[in-house]
């Protein structure tokens, strides 16, 4: 560090304890590193003042006990920090938010909003178009052909699409379904793509022809149900006032029955009265036979009794740990136990993941409505959001770049947070639920997702140590085509 002075970006990194261990998690990468001896000592001393020259390492040094730490030792472990920007020339200023461009990220997902009607009347959905199917405002075959030939142009080089189906309930509009599978695999085999298909349903329409339908054509299931009778029955009712857990567990267990070419996931929604997470994973996984589960919390439903509680919201997040708790143990035996969320986290930190963007909205998945509107996603088909394009015009270029690189400039508090660059900033759609901005950020939990990655912080370091072939036959293995 010859005689200059260095400065400790503390924003660069979270500084943590896993089980007698320090781990550094670098912010700029998602890596993580383990400290020895000498580093921890090292970190220390550099956490006790704002800058550090030679002069000051060498008084540090020589004020220990005679043969601690030598100075090579030290200048070693400096130069790490250096070689992370942890240690600095200069502090950063503040952020410049990056230019995001929609052409610069080949579009590969489209979601279809088929169909605005459903059969069932959740009391917490989000969708402001809901109809009953009578009323539905379904989606037409020329506005959904137009949106695959979009997809299959704004795709570039990438062998593969993403066709998602999406309501309302999707199986109220079969006959597009039908009509656009035919259509996607005929574009996609003359212009050398693999289509893939994927559709969430609640399951009431689910027959054996169907199901046939949709095996034979290698669908990504997921299936909304919210738990055993009493927790799902208390949202998830008919139009005509019943629970319709009987009904969703008769036709999941057919499809689990029937279903063989890929693995079936349930979707569940907490909400207020139902956050026992265990018990619900437990039902779903070892009752029902779902592979996988995954967990969305309730808070910014425009039904208010469906919300949950602060004290509900951290009672899930305790529910996450304990399952999550099951799941590592399982995974050091080599088993997957099916808990979406857990599995999520470890694949973003196996990964290195660094978000600039929540999520791939307006970047690699747009959703088309049944008026040909281009959307943010699926949760905006029918909102007062602008649409960014149609399928006539093409996508809206300036106007999606704009929102991007907005939503890419993180305000005030997030630019410090341990985990921004695995958050950015939170969910669009419950930010524009809950502040009525899209690009505010979701800080009503934030302290709960921090506290949520230090548990998957440990839990990657476990496992890693205890079983990292895990990461190999079980993380990123359902990825889609790229």
């Amino acid at each position: 560090m010859a005689n200059g002075a260095l400065y400790l970006d503390s924003d660069s990194f979270h500084d943590v304890s896993l089980g007698g261990r320090r781990v550094l998690f670098h912010l700029p990468t998602s890596a993580l590193f383990e400290l020895d001896s000498v580093g921890e000592e090292v970190l220390d001393f550099l956490k006790t003042r704002p800058c550090i020259t030679a002069a000051d390492m060498r008084e540090w040094i020589s004020a220990r006990p005679e043969g601690s730490l030598s100075p090579a030792q030290v200048a070693e472990t400096v130069d790490d920090l250096r070689s992370l920007a942890i240690l600095r020339e200069s502090l950063p200023g503040a952020a410049t938010a990056p230019t995001i461009r929609f052409a610069d990220h080949a579009l590969n997902t489209l979601v279809l909003s088929v169909s605005s009607g459903c059969n069932l009347a959740c009391g917490y959905c989000y969708k402001e178009d809901l109809t009953a199917p009578a009323r539905a405002r379904k989606m037409d075959a020329d506005t959904a052909r137009r949106g695959v030939d979009l997809l299959i142009s704004e795709s570039a080089a990438r062998t593969g699409i993403n066709l998602a189906f999406l309501g309302g309930e999707p199986l109220t509009n079969l006959p597009l379904i039908r009509s656009v599978v035919a259509y996607a695999e005929e574009r996609c085999a003359a212009a050398g793509k693999r289509p893939n298909f994927t559709l969430t349903t609640n399951a009431t329409l689910l027959n054996e022809e169907i199901i046939d339908f949709l095996d034979q054509h290698c669908f990504g299931l997921s299936i909304s149900i919210d738990g055993p009778r009493e927790v799902h029955d208390r949202r998830r009712k008919t139009r005509g006032g019943r629970g319709s857990y009987d009904l969703v567990a008769a036709k999941a267990k057919l499809l689990l029955s029937r279903y063989r070419s890929r693995p079936v996931g349930a979707r569940v929604t907490l909400s207020a009265g139902g956050s026992d997470v265990l018990a619900i994973h437990s039902h779903l996984r070892d009752e029902l036979g779902f592979f996988e589960i995954g967990f969305a919390p309730v808070t910014t439903s425009q039904n208010h009794q469906a919300n949950l509680s602060p004290a509900e919201l951290a009672e899930v997040f305790e529910g996450f740990k304990a399952l999550g708790r099951l799941y590592l143990d399982a995974a050091v035996a080599g088993h997957n136990i099916g808990f979406a969320n857990m599995h999520q986290m470890l694949a973003e930190l196996y990964a290195g993941s660094r978000k600039v963007l929540p999520c791939g909205a307006g970047v690699g998945l747009l959703a088309l409505d049944d008026q040909g509107s281009l959307n943010l996603c699926h949760r905006f088909a029918g909102s007062a959001l602008p649409a960014f394009g149609n399928v006539t015009d093409g996508v809206d270029r300036e106007r999606l770049d704009d929102f991007l690189t907005a939503a890419a400039d993180l305000p005030a508090g997030c630019g410090s947070c341990r985990i921004r660059n695995l958050c950015a900033g939170g969910c669009y759609h419950e930010s524009y639920t809950r502040y009525g901005d899209p690009l505010a950020p979701t800080h009503h939990y934030c302290e709960l997702m921090r506290e949520w990655l230090d548990f998957g912080l440990a839990g990657y370091v476990e496992l890693q140590d205890k079983n990292p072939a895990f990461f190999t036959q079980h993380i990123g293995s359902r990825r889609g085509p790229q």
